[in-house]
């Protein structure tokens, strides 16, 4: 199983001041963070994509494209492109050039997005929300899998007539699906054969189980390999030396960008509680020590039978120290011990 690490560049806010911090300050600690996850022997990292004051990434590529020269054998994906309000050719040719740079390490993870912030921003109607990325991923598919001049026509792109897409990728860039637990996605990447990634951050963990077991049915009745089958989660987490200590000094940071998500979208403030019934077995929270962690993830195999799994590192903007601590305890302690229990 490829154990790795998520992060959208969360910016920390300063009360006092009523600033977030400096874009530039924090673009310059994920390039530290990201050589350290490669250092320390992570399999995957990924990067996601916002438009918004309190993210400071918008261009996951170009993240990638700066960590690929700091890099030599992390995996490097987008987590995720937004492709609703993405060009797929673009897409492609930004993902194709990565791979050249870095000789096949490039990924890309497409979804809807969580925010809706991009559509506007780049002359879409949310109205078109499911149909953008159903046209699109096909557009972005043929891409991937042909090196042969395309014809395609669609209703919110200009057609391709006998065209090529340069540069091309040596070998087809992995395209991983990312869903929220909506059943439409699960039986898109079933049908397509792709690897999906589930977005488990609240709730119990166990609910997602007939979303895994459906995934798992309709690939094998639309006739993949089953032995090639990828599944992934991304969860919250952060770990330490003391659990218990770091639970309690993060939380209100977490809280204070789960309550600034959720005002939005009429979330109920987030409680204490519910941070601690989130970090039990039984919850989707990874925060806490070594051990706990580990047990949490075989856990959470052994249910899901994942080939990846990936610790969604910054909500709230944890401190850059705490971070880096994370990064190393999880691959130099959590990451070894959890392939070596699988092993046997």
């Amino acid at each position: 199983m490829e154990i790795g690490i998520s992060m959208f560049g969360d910016l920390k806010f300063d009360k006092q001041t009523q600033q977030y911090q400096s874009p530039k300050q924090k673009l310059n600690e994920i390039m530290e963070e990201v050589k350290l996850m490669d250092e320390v022997g992570l399999d995957v990292f990924g990067i996601g994509e916002h438009h918004r004051e309190d993210y400071a990434v918008s261009a996951p590529e170009t993240i990638l494209a700066a960590a690929a020269t700091i890099t030599k054998n992390i995996k490097l994906t987008s987590s995720v492109s937004v492709l609703s309000s993405e060009d797929p050719v673009r897409l492609y040719q930004a993902f194709s050039t990565i791979n050249l740079i870095t000789d096949g390490r490039a990924e890309i993870t497409v979804g809807r997005g969580s925010f809706i912030e991009s559509f506007p921003l780049f002359g879409y109607n949310l109205g078109d929300y499911n149909e953008l990325f159903t046209e699109k991923l096909d557009l972005l598919i043929k891409i991937n899998n042909s090196g042969d001049p395309l014809t395609w026509t669609g209703k919110h792109r200009s057609p391709l007539n006998q065209q090529q897409v340069f540069p091309r990728s040596e070998q087809s860039i992995p395209i991983w699906i990312a869903a929220g637990g909506t059943p439409e996605s699960v039986l898109r990447a079933a049908k397509l054969g792709l690897p999906l990634v589930f977005a488990i951050i609240g709730g119990m963990p166990e609910q997602y189980k007939p979303f895994f077991d459906y995934y798992k049915a309709e690939y094998i009745n639309a006739g993949h390999d089953i032995n090639k089958m990828q599944i992934a989660t991304h969860s919250h987490g952060l770990i330490g030396e003391n659990g218990a200590a770091l639970s309690k000094e993060y939380f209100s940071s977490y809280k204070e960008q789960m309550d600034r998500i959720g005002s939005s979208r009429g979330w109920q403030p987030y409680t204490y509680e519910q941070y601690e019934g989130g970090r039990t077995k039984d919850g989707a929270l990874f925060i806490g020590d070594t051990n706990q962690i580990i047990d949490k993830i075989l856990y959470h195999q052994e249910m899901f039978g994942l080939t990846r799994w990936l610790m969604h590192l910054d909500v709230g903007a944890p401190g850059h120290k705490e971070v880096m601590k994370s990064i190393e305890l999880l691959g130099t302690k959590v990451a070894p011990a959890v392939k070596k229990a699988l092993s046997k």
